[in-house]
């Protein structure tokens, strides 16, 4: 006769059965439950200047922003923010990450972002100053993960298809 494990399950009672024998048959390990009930305590990742480091990404731009205690000035290519995103939607996009967390004015960025264009930039910096705040301090991080911060936004320019003048628009067609 058969074991048990080689034989097919075809009925609503032998799963029943089944599992009840697997229940009954695995032994419980206290050590690796008191394991998994610590919880890991996360530590800042920081460089020996004290900074924390991250890159963000959005679009075709690529932000790689430095994050360190200081006055609320943000540094971007060398610029004064105020110059170089000149719109203020970019400016509070860029900002959005310290509101969030209530931290205005509390760090100094420095940042270099190239490619795309400045919305674009504006976004991947966002993102940076996001995931540099988690190293920074990762305590913040259920909040800037609730607001949508951390995750990327990975919506691209969509290709152009042969046949048509962009990606979806088609040529002008005429009945008569």
């Amino acid at each position: 006769m058969a074991d048990k494990k080689d034989e097919k399950i075809t009925d609503l009672k032998d799963i029943a059965s089944a599992v009840s024998e697997t229940k009954s048959v695995a032994p419980v390990d206290s050590a690796v439950e008191k394991t998994e009930e610590a919880p890991v305590k996360k530590e800042p990742k920081l460089d020996k200047f004290g900074r924390a480091y991250a890159t963000g990404r959005r679009k075709d731009a690529v932000a790689r922003v430095w994050l360190k205690p200081g006055s609320g000035k943000v540094t971007v290519n060398g610029r004064d923010q105020g110059n170089y995103f000149s719109r203020n939607t970019h400016r509070l996009i860029l900002n959005q990450p310290f509101l969030v967390v209530d931290r205005v004015g509390q760090f100094d960025i420095i940042c270099t972002v190239k490619g795309g264009g400045l919305s674009g930039q504006a976004g991947a910096v966002r993102h940076g100053i996001s995931r540099a705040l988690e190293n920074f301090e990762p305590t913040l991080r259920p909040s800037l993960k609730k607001a949508g911060m951390m995750t990327r936004d990975d919506r691209i320019v969509e290709r152009k298809k042969v046949g048509k003048h962009k990606a979806r628009r088609t040529k002008q067609w005429a009945k008569r």
